[in-house]
């Protein structure tokens, strides 16, 4: 059994197979602690006979209800079909939760609001990181800003990481490359999409490094907020960029400073 706080692996036979023969069916067992509901995304790495990991599989268990526990059956397509996967093969290596109501709205859903808001999977580069934001109109409504996105740090608890400047653009985080130009209007209508950008550089000298696993995000003040997980390894710079709103044009990239 892989275990994790609130999220444990277990496993049950298929109907029609003993329990040391076939395939199993590996189940998971999530357990919100927390006084309001909260979403969980586990990413497990399955393993091969020699404990090689083989792939990793990400899954989202969403409004877990507070003081609840819920059993979900791992999804592992593409493992090797060989019927040796069990939970004795299965680790789980990260474990996010954020509030429910505060979770990025999945793929092909809209939030009331109208615009979905997510962060990627970012990039990492000689000490240099970034993680792009995105700013969907799903709705059916033009929708404007300008300026930045709003942000609060937060630690594996949820509460607010003191101690760290955001900077407003690029320009002081070595070799981000700066934004170049001022916040600018942007419109989006219905499908349309805009970008930002967060950029730190992961440097460790005197002082003890930060790591922030969460960020609250809002497109302005006054929205809904958004809390993504992009888990910031700061080191002792104390510094976090982020760069303005602005058109996603092609859908690629933009997102990331310097773009």
């Amino acid at each position: 059994m892989s275990q994790r706080p609130g999220v444990s692996v277990t496993a049950d036979s298929l109907p029609g197979f003993g329990a040391s023969a076939g395939p199993c069916v590996v189940q998971y067992d999530v357990t919100n602690p927390e006084s309001e509901p909260f979403t969980y995304t586990i990413t497990f790495s399955l393993m091969d006979e020699q404990g090689r990991a083989m792939s990793s599989v990400e899954e989202t268990v969403a409004s877990v209800g507070a003081g609840k526990t819920v059993r979900r059956t791992l999804d592992h397509g593409g493992y090797p079909a060989d019927g040796a996967l069990d939970a004795g093969r299965v680790r789980i290596l990260d474990v996010e939760r954020v509030p429910s109501d505060e979770a990025p709205a999945p793929a092909g859903t809209c939030p009331e609001s109208g615009l979905r808001l997510t962060a990627d999977q970012g990039d990492a580069a000689m000490g240099l990181r970034v993680v792009g934001l995105h700013l969907e109109n799903c709705g059916d409504r033009t929708y404007s800003l300008e300026g930045y996105p709003v942000l609060q740090l937060l630690d594996a608890e949820h509460q607010p990481v003191d101690g760290i400047e955001i900077l407003r653009g690029t320009e002081g985080i070595p070799m981000a490359g700066g934004d170049g130009e001022a916040p600018r209007p942007v419109t989006l209508r219905p499908g349309e999409a805009a970008v930002s950008g967060l950029a730190w550089r992961n440097t460790t000298e005197f002082g003890e490094a930060v790591t922030v696993p969460y960020v609250r995000v809002r497109a302005e003040a006054g929205s809904d907020p958004v809390t993504v997980a992009p888990h910031l390894d700061l080191g002792t710079t104390g510094e976090l960029g982020v760069r303005a709103w602005r058109k996603d044009e092609n859908g690629s990239g933009a997102g990331r400073p310097g773009a």
